[in-house]
């Protein structure tokens, strides 16, 4: 098949086009660095030439409110567009486990957004909403609020995945059936968000202590159990332990 990913150059979509060639399908990486622009449209109708299949794992470069409310929704507009007049035939999303639980930050709105609009085109689709990264756990311990030398952090759950099992994911996705629904996927295990980033600055050898605060945000969000999936899901191989060894050594 011929597989477009939009946002290739980014960590999941590098990942996801490289399994996808290795298994001989032609899978195209499509950014702006190629000369594909989702957002002003440019490239798109000659990148969808002939492709069965659109995976869409861009970002927004800003998480201001309105700037990634206009990314997300002028994107998704322009590609699902195109894709209607290329005759594409599974539109593949990526999005966030509980984006539509916390309507107070900006970019989970931006993205509930942006799953309304593919839900309603006439595309067959598959939205992924996917948990937090383990790669990404430095800059999630960094928005939060630091006093001195102690983190404070909500007293909720999290479960993060490996960017690698997202992937392995994705291709399964991509190489079947639309359902034309939402799957959630997450890492094997779950964290209260004091444990995980305890961990995570101990084999670091950061000095930084935790401290449970419910007045904490997560990008300005009030938190419970929003970022856990409910119900079945998807649940990626790889523990954030052996990860975290791995990396540092």
């Amino acid at each position: 098949m011929k597989i477009v990913v939009i946002g290739g150059s980014g960590l999941i979509g590098k990942k996801l086009v490289s399994k996808l060639q290795k298994l001989g399908h032609e899978a195209v990486a499509a950014s702006p660095s190629s000369g594909v622009n989702a957002v002003t449209g440019e490239g798109l109708a000659e990148a969808l030439v002939g492709a069965q299949v659109v995976v869409d794992v861009t970002n927004s470069p800003s998480f201001e409110d309105a700037a990634v409310l206009e990314f997300f929704l002028e994107s998704s507009r322009n590609l699902l567009a195109a894709e209607a007049d290329a005759g594409v035939g599974h539109h593949i999303a990526v999005s966030i486990v509980g984006a539509d639980r916390i309507p107070d930050s900006g970019y989970m709105r931006a993205k509930v957004a942006q799953e309304k609009l593919i839900q309603s085109a006439a595309i067959p689709y598959t939205i992924v909403r996917a948990t937090q990264f383990f790669e990404f756990i430095e800059t999630i311990i960094a928005q939060f609020p630091t006093d001195g030398q102690t983190v404070h952090l909500p007293p909720a759950f999290i479960q993060p995945i490996l960017s690698e099992d997202v992937a392995d994911a994705l291709v399964d996705i991509t190489l079947g059936a639309p359902v034309n629904g939402i799957i959630d996927l997450a890492g094997p295990e779950r964290f209260r968000f004091e444990e995980i980033v305890r961990q995570f600055l101990s084999a670091t050898h950061d000095s930084r202590q935790v401290v449970v605060d419910t007045h904490a945000r997560y990008f300005g969000a009030a938190l419970n159990d929003q970022l856990v999936p409910q119900g079945n899901s998807l649940i990626g191989s790889t523990r954030f332990e052996d990860w975290l060894n791995r990396s540092i050594a």
